[in-house]
């Protein structure tokens, strides 16, 4: 097998534009395990709200990342293994400067979901992930520095012309130690600088034992760029952002069963 490894994202890879996953890639995915390769779901999702999908693909057990690789947890169980986030100083810095910019914020402790306001926004982002969020009475910044907990991640919903603009101002306003990214038209997200998908290729890559060469990855969207970046099979969906098409080799979209295509590749097919 040339890649016994397989990585992947989950929304605008794995999963089609209505939330359904195909026949053909779960029976690839099927098919792969078989023939001895670890299949593995590294998401910018709460973990609460990707292991219920993973039963749609067959994975019962395993390891899955969330939370951008910041959540490293057993499939089977829900244990936690490794859990990674901003402290609660660095959180606040995020929160406070998105509150300044008056967007829809989401603030993530606990496995729990904490937004500032009730919306259509928020109800969208409810039923594509299958959560409910906790809408706070007090100032999300507040509410940070009141629980002093660890935050997975900081996330804005805003309008997709307004995106870049967004991130630009992110990274310039809060500077290195912030990882800031998008993980679809409409979410803008903040990590600490440490966590992102390339730190679960890593972690993955050593709990199984699969040297990083023999890695393969594959996604569409900005997150997606350090996993890609780290893994040594490198593919993108056709949907995928210009960024990630340049640096890997290029399968069907989501629609057409892309990752289906790149895990016959992987098996070492042509």
């Amino acid at each position: 097998m040339r890649y016994p490894l397989f990585l992947s994202d989950f929304d605008g890879t794995l999963v089609r534009a209505d939330g359904t996953i195909s026949q053909r890639n779960i029976e690839a995915i099927k098919e792969y395990r078989a023939a001895g390769g670890v299949f593995a779901v590294v998401t910018g999702r709460m973990l609460c709200s990707i292991r219920p999908r993973l039963k749609e693909l067959g994975l019962e057990e395993g390891l899955v990342a969330a939370y951008q690789g910041g959540m490293i947890a057993d499939v089977a169980t829900g244990e936690v293994l490794e859990n990674d986030g901003f402290t609660p100083e660095e959180a606040l810095r995020a929160v406070t400067f998105l509150e300044r910019e008056n967007l829809h914020i989401h603030v993530y402790i606990d496995d729990k979901l904490y937004c500032n306001r009730d919306d259509d926004a928020l109800k969208s982002y409810e039923d594509v992930c299958g959560v409910k969020g906790i809408v706070c009475k007090e100032p999300l910044s507040r509410f940070v520095k009141r629980k002093q907990k660890t935050v997975n991640k900081v996330l804005a919903i805003l309008p997709s012309e307004e995106k870049a603009a967004l991130i630009e101002r992110l990274q310039k306003g809060l500077g290195e130690g912030y990882f800031i990214t998008a993980s679809n038209e409409f979410l803008v997200e903040a990590l600490p600088a440490r966590v992102n998908k390339a730190h679960a290729v890593n972690v993955l890559s050593a709990r199984f034992r699969i040297p990083r060469e023999q890695v393969a990855a594959i996604g569409d969207q900005l997150n997606d760029l350090p996993m890609i970046g780290a893994a040594g099979g490198k593919f993108a969906v056709s949907n995928a952002q210009e960024e990630l098409k340049k640096m890997a080799t290029v399968v069907s979209s989501c629609e057409e069963d892309g990752v289906a295509e790149a895990l016959e590749i992987a098996m070492g097919g042509s």
